[in-house]
């Protein structure tokens, strides 16, 4: 049979009605549950907000961006347009140029064969034609 003795030495080894009297109740648990959901939707909102902030803050970037984009194209196209431009100026040019040399050779030409002439005709005369 036990004696207090060995009762003594139980309630060392085995936790007693007050030992158990700082350890959390199911009213606390619940209590704690309630905290934790008031906490957690608050943070949810939190989130929600933010959230949207990050959202407008990348779509007023991403208008920006947009834009800037809109205006290289912008500035490239008149930049396409600057360069056709030249281009055909460039072509007129060319071709002015190549009708200057085409006539120029045809000048040349009957400028040699005047003096050729020039010469047959004071040969005729008897003319002799100084040269400077």
């Amino acid at each position: 049979m036990l004696d207090d003795k060995d009762i003594n030495k139980l309630k060392s080894v085995f936790a007693t009605k007050e030992d158990f009297g700082g350890l959390a109740t199911k009213e606390d648990l619940v209590e704690l549950r309630k905290e934790f959901k008031e906490d957690l939707g608050g943070l949810r909102e939190d989130l929600k907000s933010d959230i949207k902030e990050v959202r407008e803050d990348l779509d007023s970037k991403f208008l920006v961006l947009k834009t800037g984009i809109q205006g290289v194209k912008k500035d490239v196209e008149g930049l396409r347009e600057a360069i056709q431009g030249m281009m055909v100026s460039i072509d007129n040019l060319a071709k002015v140029i190549s009708d200057l040399r085409l006539e120029y050779a045809a000048i040349t030409h009957q400028i040699n064969r005047h003096e050729a002439w020039i010469k047959q005709i004071a040969e005729k005369v008897g003319l002799k034609l100084a040269t400077e």
